[in-house]
Order: structure tokens, then C-alpha cells, then sequence
């Protein structure tokens, strides 16, 4: 199927969201995705657990919390790259992500192989 810009920013945006629920647990309150030039940015809002947030408190529970959300991504990364792939037709390069504990808010960067719009 050949999507427009917006129906791959959606149909991404959708994908990512039921791979955090099915494979963190739980999913974001919100979600948006965006296309600029070779890169993919999904925004994630309301992501941490209430256990979470409550480890977030400390310095110590921050960085326990960042290193179990960068783990749980990297051991599914396979399957992210796939869903991307599979929506642009372009290859995933490199993957690049943070959570705030502050906020809740999680941003994953995709960079494509090449320009995504070509």
C-alpha cells in the first residue's frame, strides 16, 4: 500500500503505540509522529508507570528507571525497526531514544537510509 506523508505519520504513530503496550505493558496517554526529510519522531506522552514515578523521586531511581526503559527498547529493537520499514519502505539506520522522568514524555528518533518522501 502507498501511503501520503500523514497516513504513514498516523499508521506509525499507531504501530508504536500498540508495541509499548504490548511489549512494555502499558501505553502513552498521547502519541505523535513526524516525517523530516530522513528522520521519524515519535513523541510519547505519559509513559512512566506509578511505580515509576515514585523511583523518580530520587537520583538513583531516575537512573534505574532510564537504564530498564533503554534495555526494554534495545531488546525489541528489531521489532521497531521492522515496523518502520515496513510503513516508509526505507531502512532504519540508527535508533535514538530517551525517556524524561521528570515529564513522562518519551522521544524515539529513527534515521532513515535516505530521504523518506523520495
Amino acid at each position: 500500500m502507498v501511503y501520503t506523508r500523514g497516513q504513514k505519520e498516523d499508521e506509525i504513530t499507531k504501530k508504536i503505540i500498540q508495541w509499548e503496550k504490548d511489549y512494555i505493558g502499558r501505553g502513552p496517554t498521547e502519541a505523535k509522529t513526524d516525517i523530516i526529510r530522513n528522520m521519524v519522531i515519535v513523541t510519547l506522552q505519559g509513559m512512566l508507570s506509578t511505580a515509576e514515578r515514585v523511583l523518580s523521586r530520587e537520583k538513583e531511581g531516575m537512573a534505574l528507571v532510564k537504564k530498564l526503559r533503554q534495555q526494554l527498547v534495545e531488546q525489541g529493537r528489531a521489532e521497531l525497526e521492522e515496523i518502520l520499514t515496513r510503513i516508509t519502505s526505507v531502512k532504519v539506520i540508527s535508533l535514538h531514544t530517551d525517556i524524561s522522568t521528570k515529564t513522562g514524555e518519551r522521544i524515539f528518533v529513527f534515521v532513515m537510509e535516505r530521504d523518506i518522501d523520495l
